[in-house]
Order: C-alpha cells, then sequence, then structure tokens
C-alpha cells in the first residue's frame, strides 16, 4: 500500500524535529502526533540534555498531546516518529492507546516493533497499534547517518588537538585526575572513585 501524501508530510515534519534533536548536540530522533488529520504535538529526542532518560522524542510528543487532550487516552491518534521505538515508548504508545505507528528508519538495536522484538504484535497485550515501517526510511535513515559522522568527526578533531592517542592525556596522566576519554571521545568523570579528603 503507497503511502498518502499526508502521512508523508507528517513523517516531514518529525524529520524536521529531528533536526531540532540534532541542533542541540541529541541523537536526531523526531515525533508528531495527529488526531483528526491536525498536528497536535511534537517532540524530539532530549535525555541527555534534560539529564532524563525517558526523554524520548515519541514520550516527549505523548506528553503533550496528553495535556493538549486533557486525557491520556489517545485512542483516535496516529504517531509519526523517525526511528523505531524502543520497548519504552512503544509501552507508553500502548498504555495511550495510540490507534497507528508510522516510524521510518529500523532500529537493529533496541527496536521493538520488530527489529529486536515486537511489542506491538504481543497478542496479550490489552491494545494493538497499527503499525507501518519504513516510511521515508532512507531519509530519516540518513539524517541519524549525518548525526553519527559529524560526531565521529568532531571526535576525531577534538582528539588530534588534544596530541593525539584516543584515550587522551586525562585518562593517562597517572594522577588524581578522574576523567578518562573513551574511544569516541566522549569523556567521562568516574565520580565514585574520587580521592579521600583525609
Amino acid at each position: 500500500m503507497n503511502p498518502e501524501s499526508f502521512d508523508l508530510a507528517m513523517m516531514r515534519l518529525a524529520i524536521d524535529q529531528a533536526h531540532n534533536a540534532a541542533t542541540v548536540g541529541e541523537v536526531p530522533v523526531g515525533a508528531v502526533i495527529v488526531r483528526d488529520r491536525k498536528v497536535i504535538a511534537t517532540g524530539y529526542n532530549h535525555p541527555v540534555g534534560s539529564h532524563d532518560p525517558t526523554a524520548h522524542a515519541e514520550i516527549h510528543a505523548l506528553r503533550a498531546a496528553a495535556n493538549q487532550a486533557g486525557n491520556y487516552r489517545l485512542g483516535d491518534c496516529s504517531l509519526y516518529v523517525t526511528l523505531e521505538p524502543c520497548a519504552m515508548c512503544c509501552g507508553a504508545m500502548i498504555h495511550a492507546r495510540i490507534k497507528r505507528l508510522y516510524y521510518g528508519a529500523a532500529d537493529p538495536k533496541t527496536g521493538a516493533c520488530g527489529s529486536v522484538v515486537d511489542l506491538m504484535a504481543e497478542r496479550r497485550l490489552n491494545h494493538h497499534t497499527q503499525v507501518h515501517a519504513g516510511l521515508l526510511a532512507p531519509e530519516c535513515g540518513q539524517v541519524l547517518r549525518e548525526f553519527f559522522a559529524a560526531r565521529r568527526s568532531g571526535a576525531a578533531d577534538s582528539d588530534a588537538a588534544r596530541g593525539g592517542g584516543s584515550r587522551g592525556a586525562g585518562s593517562e596522566s597517572g594522577g588524581s585526575n578522574n576523567n578518562a576519554v573513551l574511544e569516541d571521545g566522549i569523556e567521562v568523570e568516574f565520580l565514585d572513585n574520587q580521592p579521600d579528603d583525609e
């Protein structure tokens, strides 16, 4: 079945939301919720900046839609998202009674609509969201590929500026510095190994 131009337009709007996430340095995933062919909520991925592991694009959009509707049940709504939802987001959609889900790129690591597990097809659950996979998948995937390529390039550039090795000076200094630079260039401070105050 060919997608309607309306569905394509909604996924393009979700892609715009994904670009918003990338702009603030988050993994670019965007979501849109529609009721009666009208957008009632949007959201983009923001777990790092908000210090909230639940701050996925779908969760932001679901919260905004429920707030706008004055009801946590969204049974007459469709959700469009650029990346296959994880188990947490699928669970939230099931609780909200989302009628239809359209997603773009598959997620082979955490996808819960068939890539790793298929929660939406689990017959024992009390609600079954209709799933439409692969809507504008190449475009959705490209946004993610460009983001991670830029991140890898930026990590390589900053690593070179620090003077080489993927570990960085902080982790090899042998001093009391509790920082480490991982292979992908992300600096980590280990809070559980702080020196004693004695």
